[in-house]
Order: C-alpha cells, then sequence, then structure tokens
C-alpha cells in the first residue's frame, strides 16, 4: 500500500512566497517518490502541494486526497482528486494529521493545532524551516519530553529546506514511525 503524507500549512499566501514553492517542490517529489498527498483541500500551501503532485510524470488519479472540514464536498481546490467531507470543522485536523507523516510548510494556529496532533498520534513530523511561522519556529524541536520511541533516539520534529531533504528524511524514517496511538490511559488514582 502507498503511504499518505500530509503537507498542511497556510491557506492563504501571497504569490512567489518561498512556502508555495516548497509546497509545490514537496507536492511532486512525494509522487515522484511512490507517496500520495493528502491537505486539508484548502488553497495556499494546500492547492501548491497538489499542484505539484499532479505535475509528477508518475501522477495517478487519486494521488491527492482533501479533508476538507465542512460537509461541501465542492468547497475544494481544483486540484483534488478524492474528496472527504468531514463536517467536524477544525476538528478535522486531527485526521489530516493521521496521515503516515506529516510535512509543516508556514503555518498559523490550525497548522500548530495539526502539529500538536501529530506528534501525539505518533506521527513522523518534518517542518519546513524557512519561515517564521509554526513550522520555521517548531523545526529540529520536541514538543514535549515524552518518549514517543524508544528506537528513535533523535525523535523531534525534523527540519527540512528542501524537497530532496524532505524524500531523504521519510527514507530514512517513516518505517520506523510505525506506532498506532492507543489514547490517553485511565486515571488511577494510586500513581498519584
Amino acid at each position: 500500500m502507498r503511504k499518505l503524507i500530509s503537507i498542511i500549512g497556510n491557506s492563504s499566501v501571497p504569490e512567489g512566497d518561498p512556502r508555495l514553492t516548497f509546497a509545490y517542490e514537496m507536492g511532486k517529489a512525494l509522487v515522484d517518490n511512490g507517496y500520495r498527498v493528502a491537505t486539508g483541500g484548502m488553497g495556499g500551501v494546500m492547492e501548491a502541494a497538489f499542484k505539484g503532485a499532479h505535475a509528477s510524470k508518475f501522477y495517478q488519479e487519486g494521488d491527492t486526497v482533501a479533508i476538507v472540514p465542512g460537509f461541501d464536498r465542492m468547497s475544494v481546490n481544483k486540484y483534488a482528486d478524492i474528496v472527504i467531507a468531514t463536517g467536524l470543522d477544525i476538528f478535522r485536523n486531527v485526521v489530516v494529521a493521521n496521515s503516515d507523516a506529516v510535512i509543516a510548510v508556514g503555518g498559523g494556529a490550525g497548522t500548530l493545532a495539526e502539529i500538536s496532533s501529530a506528534w501525539t498520534l505518533k506521527r513522523l513530523i518534518l517542518a519546513f524551516d524557512g519561515t517564521d511561522d509554526w513550522s520555521g519556529r517548531l523545526a529540529g524541536t520536541r514538543l514535549d519530553s515524552r518518549v514517543r520511541y524508544e528506537n528513535i533516539e533523535e525523535d523531534k520534529i525534523f527540519g527540512v529546506s528542501d524537497a530532496s531533504e524532505a524524500i531523504a528524511i521519510l527514507e530514512k524514517y517513516l518505517d520506523l514511525y510505525d506506532a498506532t496511538y492507543k489514547g490517553i490511559p485511565p486515571y488511577n488514582s494510586k500513581t498519584v
């Protein structure tokens, strides 16, 4: 089965912005390397990522998966192949974060929520470090001190500056990030 990689980030970005360039190149590189691409299905970074996926010579129908916040399957960018209209509004961010890996490109509060969800879900997270937004601020850091994987000594949000660097990290680490989130353990008053 082909792995699904979510690209998350700003829904509104000015033309010529480095975040759009990175998202486009990342979407293309993912499909070039046998992955599928998921986003929140909106504009900005999400549309650029899907446009890049469509530009791959290996692109095939179904390579772009839009996980949209509303019920309207038509409120999506034109490069979305599969549209999942969740009706979950901002809570759909957890669904977007539940891919095999997550690549953050810039981003505001919604992107931060997706990064936090991906961290809790024990996903591999990469962050474009060429921005002052959340991806740039969190690149190379850990969100908290919990040990998510005993066998991954340098578990962190991996900072990347280009698509080839991101692909190399995916190839090196993706299979190691194989745990399934089991939920918050029940409270035991005897351990307090």
